[in-house]
């Protein structure tokens, strides 16, 4: 992921997290921005290391790991 494609994805939460100022309390903007950021920040996970493998459970070896094995 370079820096374009980290602001595109900011960007498109943006009108989101301004949307947020119309909430009644603080307490639900801060909800709201909390949710929004967290989404925001697994987008940026996936897309820096990919999806996931298909068993979640399944243990992988590491480079590190596997060079001192041999």
């Amino acid at each position: 992921m370079n820096e374009e494609e980290f602001l595109k994805m900011a960007k498109a939460k943006y009108a989101e997290i301004k949307a947020l100022k119309d909430e009644p309390t603080l307490l639900d903007y801060e909800k709201g921005f909390v949710e929004l950021w967290t989404e925001l920040g697994r987008q940026v996970v996936q897309a820096e290391l990919g999806d996931g493998g298909k068993d979640r459970r399944k243990k992988r070896k590491s480079k590190a790991a596997s060079e001192t094995s041999k």
